[in-house]
């Protein structure tokens, strides 16, 4: 095997690597051997069929073989020579006009990572904001459920429905006076007021009568995710099957018991514990933020750009897919394309602090156990169809690079959570509001330079859902037609969430050559 190296630029490297027509045939030779015992063939008895034949049955295939694993050990044995570590898989081409019987000429290049020093963790300062739960947070909590834990009883006929009574009604959707699809359902419940339905639509129900007919007007509005009802002027006629009123609901133990609990002091308790698990999140948001932006300000270096690409073409992808799920794709896209630039310096972000925490892991002997990765395997094969889990486990056992992606989140948890245990850390008693406005905040976003432009922050907690409504639609076609949107999130607030998402493990040399493909998701 002859190595000659061609280029040698900052983290770039490429070699020209030779392997002898010789050496290959003698391990095509060798692989014969090997499975000549095992070949039949009429007119020979069981291991009697002679090399020459047996080459000529299976002489594609074995030197096809032969060169890929041949292949795949010079490019391994090139690495070790040359002490070389590979950002990513390494880029390899065969000549052109490569026959069987020739010297096989080989293209390689690759980028390294660079030589970085771990840093000092002695001396790490983080401050701790941590949010108290007060009795009255909890009891707002038991009030909000038992909001949208209301009965409704039917009232007299007489009763005009006001704001915060249910009005049970029949409705047909049409525009221009011609019914259209999904505009139309029967016995849906609707609280006035829950701003369930499009703007307009539940002012106009106000004073209605149950058995009352009524037409009433809507303008659909211009982001509603129906492209034949945006912007439109449609008529719905209503009729009213009956008009009900709230129930006063009372909150003491027989209320808990009505949710499967024991008492109100149990269900006090299970909420106090959601409380300070979702302030916890916000809390460890806040920290792991603040050690980043140390890390990025004090360690400047190059990083492989094919990381950098990657990992920019991951965000990529992610917000494009998220952009495609608003109620304006197209103006969510034109938001984030003009902020490119700015998510490809997040990106390069990601991987220098990658590189730094992972210099930090092995340099104080973090590491995701077997029992943990075997733990990851089996939760994300559970987003395949169960007859293809084991297939995903497989092939993940099978391929480094699927290995290394899948461990990536889980050790940079523990190298920030070993972090954590080695700063001085001062813990300092804010309110919710405070901690999410610190998290949002512009002070202390000191990115390693280039700095991206700052971005309202994404909460990294979202606030857990303050209970389903319990007046469901009738049918799919009542959520169609007049059901409100939701506005649509700011492509921006992602940014500092991709921040906060270091690729924390270095990356495999390569991928085996004949790597199993991943069975497709669900």
């Amino acid at each position: 095997m002859q190595i000659v190296e061609t280029s040698n630029e900052g983290l770039k490297r490429a070699y020209t690597l030779t392997i002898a027509a010789k050496d290959i045939a003698a391990r095509i030779e060798s692989e014969v051997k090997k499975i000549a015992p095992q070949v039949r063939m009429p007119g020979f008895r069981p291991g009697k069929v002679p090399a020459n034949l047996v080459k000529k049955m299976h002489g594609e295939a074995l030197h096809a073989d032969v060169l890929n694993n041949t292949i795949r050990e010079s490019v391994d044995g090139l690495i070790a020579d040359k002490k070389l570590r590979p950002a990513l898989q390494p880029r390899v081409e065969l000549s052109e006009g490569y026959e069987q019987g020739k010297d096989a000429e080989l293209a390689i290049e690759l980028e390294v990572l660079p030589e970085i020093q771990a840093p000092s963790i002695e001396g790490l300062k983080l401050e701790k904001l941590v949010v108290p739960i007060t009795d009255e947070q909890v009891d707002e909590a038991v009030a909000k459920i038992a909001e949208n834990q209301k009965s409704y009883t039917d009232a007299p006929k007489t009763k005009k429905a006001a704001e915060g009574d249910q009005v049970i009604i029949d409705f047909v959707g049409k525009l221009d006076g011609v019914e259209f699809d999904g505009g139309k359902a029967e016995g849906a419940p609707l609280v006035i007021g829950s701003g369930q339905f499009i703007p307009g639509f539940e002012d106009q129900l106000v004073g209605v009568k149950t058995g009352e007919e009524k037409t009433i007007s809507v303008t659909f509005p211009e982001d509603y995710p129906a492209e034949n009802l945006k912007g439109k002027e449609a008529t719905f006629d209503i009729t009213v099957q009956q008009v009900k009123v709230a129930g006063e609901t009372t909150v003491d133990d027989e209320f808990a018991k009505s949710l499967g609990l024991e008492s109100l002091e149990q269900l006090k308790g299970l909420l106090r514990g959601q409380l300070e698990q979702e302030t916890a999140g916000l809390t460890r948001t806040a920290m792991k933020r603040a050690l980043l932006d140390t890390l990025a300000k004090d360690h400047d270096f190059a990083v492989p750009p094919t990381m950098v690409e990657a990992e920019f073409q991951q965000i990529w992808n992610q917000l494009m897919q998220e952009a495609a799920r608003e109620a304006d794709p197209e103006a969510a896209r034109k938001e984030i394309e003009d902020e490119k630039e700015d998510y490809r310096r997040i990106a390069e972000r990601r991987v220098r602090l990658g590189l730094l925490l992972s210099e930090i892991g092995q340099a104080n002997g973090v590491e995701v156990s077997q029992q943990e990765m075997r733990m990851l395997m089996q939760q994300a094969a559970q987003q395949y169809r169960p007859e293809d889990r084991q297939r995903f486990v497989d092939y993940v056992a099978s391929d480094a690079m699927a290995q290394a992606q899948l461990r990536a989140p889980l050790y940079e948890d523990k190298v920030v959570d070993f972090l954590f245990d080695k700063a001085e850390v001062t813990e300092r008693e804010v309110t919710r509001e405070q901690l999410e406005a610190a998290i949002e905040a512009e002070e202390g976003e000191e990115a390693a330079a280039p700095a991206p432009k700052k971005a309202p922050a994404k909460k990294a907690a979202a606030k857990k859902d303050e209970g389903k409504k319990e007046e469901a639609k009738a049918d799919d076609a009542a959520e169609e037609a007049p059901a409100k949107k939701a506005p649509a999130k700011k492509a921006t607030a992602k940014k500092e969430a991709a921040e906060e998402a270091p690729a924390a493990e270095k990356k495999p040399a390569a991928k085996k050559p004949a790597a199993k493909k991943a069975p497709a998701k669900k």
